[in-house]
Parts: C-alpha cells; sequence; structure tokens
C-alpha cells in the first residue's frame, strides 16, 4: 500500500474512532455499563426497564437537526455546564457554561431517560458537549440506535392520554422534532390532526416553527387554515413567529387580517409586532382601520406601541390624531402617555394649545 493511501486509511479509521467517542455522553458520578440496540430500541429499552430494581439513566445519541440547538444547563450560574441529572438544577435547556465544549459531535442528539418503578419517569435532552452528573446512579449508554427506532419509541409518550404525563409528552415532542430524520416530520405532521388532543397539537406547533424549516411552515399553515380550535390556532401564530421560512410572515399577515377569531386576530397582531417591518406595519394599521371589531382596533393600537419607537409612536400619534373612533383615539393617547417619547409629549402640548 503506497504511503498516501495508508494515511488516508489511517485519517478515516481515526474519524471513525472520534466520532464514535464524542457521540458518548461525557458522565461522571455514575455507574456506567454499554448495552447494544442492534436488535431494536424497543426491545432492549423494555429489557432493561424490566431488570432494574432501582432508579437508573439511560440514553442514546441520534443525528440532530440542523440550526443552533445546543443544549446544556437551564442554570448556568449554578452548574455552570454540568448537568445534574438528579436533584433540583436536573433540566436541561440552553447554556454556555465552561465545561461545555464544542466539538463536531454537536450535530448529534442526546436523549436521555430516567427509569424507575417499571417505566420512564423523565425524558431529557443535551449535547454532546455537556458534563452530566447521574448522581451515583446507574447509567446505561445504548449504542447502534436508528433514528426510527428513537422517534418511534419517543411517540410512545408523546401521544400518551394519561393527563398526569404531560411534562413527558412535552419532551417526547421536542425530543422527537431535533431528529435529523423524515420519521420525526411524519410524527409531528400526525400529532396536528385535528383527530388528536388539543393539548398535542399547541405543543407541536411551536415545534414545527423552531425546528424543521419549510415542511414544519406548511404543517402550520394548514393549521391555520385548518384547525378548527381557536386556541390552537393562537399558539399557531406564536409558532410562526418562530420560523423562518419568509412565508411565515404573510400567513400571521393573513391570520391578522381574515382569521374569524377575535382572539385570534388579536393575537396575530401582538406576534406581527414583535416582528416589525414594513409588512408588519401595515398589517396593523390595515386592522386599525378595517376590522369591523373595537376590540380588534385596540388590540392593533396595543401593537403598535410593542413596535421599535421609532416606527411605533410615529403612527400612534397619527392614530390618535386621525382615527374616527374615539375609542382608538383614547387607545393610542393611553399608549403613547405610557412611551416616555419626547414625540408624544410634543404632541400632547401641542393638543392642549389648540
Amino acid at each position: 500500500m503506497k504511503a498516501p493511501v495508508k494515511i488516508a486509511v489511517l485519517a478515516f479509521g481515526l474519524y471513525l474512532t472520534s466520532a464514535a467517542v464524542f457521540a458518548q455522553p461525557r458522565v461522571v458520578n455514575a455507574q456506567l455499563s454499554t448495552r447494544s440496540a442492534a436488535s431494536g430500541l424497543d426491545r432492549e429499552l423494555r429489557s432493561l426497564i424490566a431488570s432494574l430494581s432501582g432508579p437508573a439513566w439511560a440514553g442514546y445519541s441520534v443525528p440532530m437537526i440542523e440550526g443552533d440547538h445546543r443544549m446544556c444547563c437551564s442554570d448556568s450560574s449554578d452548574c455552570c455546564g454540568t448537568c445534574r441529572l438528579e436533584g433540583r438544577s436536573s433540566g436541561g435547556g440552553a447554556s454556555t457554561g465552561s465545561n461545555q465544549v464544542s466539538l463536531e459531535s454537536d450535530n448529534q442528539l442526546l436523549v436521555l431517560y430516567r427509569i424507575e418503578a417499571g417505566g420512564v419517569q423523565k425524558i431529557r435532552m443535551f449535547s454532546p458537549g455537556c458534563e452530566l452528573d447521574a448522581g451515583g446512579l446507574p447509567f446505561y449508554w445504548i449504542t447502534s440506535v436508528r433514528p426510527t427506532d428513537s422517534v418511534a419509541w419517543l411517540v410512545s409518550y408523546a401521544t400518551r392520554p394519561d393527563e398526569q404525563r404531560d411534562h413527558l409528552a412535552d419532551s417526547a415532542v421536542a425530543a422527537i422534532a431535533l431528529h435529523r430524520d423524515p420519521e420525526a416530520d411524519r410524527a409531528l405532521e400526525s400529532f396536528v390532526s385535528v383527530s388528536q388532543p388539543e393539548s398535542l397539537r399547541e405543543r407541536t406547533a411551536f415545534w414545527l416553527g423552531n425546528a424543521r424549516g419549510k415542511r414544519g411552515y406548511n404543517a402550520l399553515r394548514r393549521m391555520m387554515q385548518e384547525d378548527p380550535s381557536e386556541r390552537v390556532r393562537d399558539k399557531v401564530t406564536f409558532a410562526l413567529t418562530q420560523s423562518r421560512e419568509p412565508e411565515a410572515l404573510d400567513t400571521l399577515i393573513e391570520a391578522a387580517h381574515n382569521d374569524k377569531s377575535t382572539r385570534v386576530r388579536g393575537q396575530a397582531l401582538f406576534w406581527l409586532a414583535q416582528k416589525a417591518g414594513k409588512k408588519a406595519e401595515a398589517a396593523i394599521t390595515a386592522a386599525i382601520e378595517n376590522d369591523p371589531e373595537t376590540e380588534i382596533k385596540k388590540r392593533a393600537v396595543f401593537a403598535l406601541s410593542q413596535m421599535p419607537k421609532d416606527e411605533g409612536v410615529p403612527l400612534l400619534i397619527q392614530v390618535a390624531r386621525t382615527n374616527k373612533n374615539p375609542v382608538v383615539r383614547k387607545q393610542a393617547m393611553f399608549w403613547l402617555g405610557q412611551s416616555n417619547d419626547p414625540r408624544a409629549l410634543a404632541f400632547f402640548e401641542q393638543i392642549l394649545k389648540d
């Protein structure tokens, strides 16, 4: 074998070895064991759960969807990048703690399960760069996990009917949304079918916007058009603001104009104000002028007050000066008074002198 070929083969072998190492978690304070899911994740986890006589943690890694989804501890001032799986600081969330390292394996998602009393009690997600403190419990690292098997296992928790399991459903939906696998899209889309409970449709909407790109946006658009629940469509308005697809803003504007629910139109206006921009401005001012319900006009005035001052204050002054509805003018003047903006003060001085 020629030298360059030998070097290439060696480099590739080192890459595979390092990738395998990076895919494993940085676990401390644990009784660490390794198991294989080559025969199926469901079979392996059920066998493990049945064999345990006390609490333990089990976990594996799967490819994570593209995007800035680095996850460590929610309280970085307390755990400083070392995430305690047991105790009060056991939550997973965004962190830039000093013990978190950036590795090529950050495109991997760690999915962990706390097992006790014959079942899963918690589901947690972390980045491989986080250091995990297992609190002295057994920790079973599972290899050879197929992403489709992981999604299927999580679906069983996302769709549980037991209301006391809502915390598991929340975590399961989030974990599915972070999988880089087409099966994750299919699962999430099934969760927003109108035959599913409202609570499941609501929690799924956020992740469709936050993590699933164009396909997630298309699902949100269908929800906004077809879901019969105003409570669900309310949540979709926020989910649209989380999408990076440019069409999401147009769908939000459409909801502000035409949704049959006063509540949903109002929420769409509120979130449009957070987005700002000329399209949002036009939609909000159109609602003030054209929506048939005074309550929506008032919500639209409030939305102007939430825009950046350089954009919102002049519009509020215009509404206060020219709108024909006295309730709307009064609302605009109220929010101008709350703005502490010199232009608002000058406007009030002018009114008093006239």
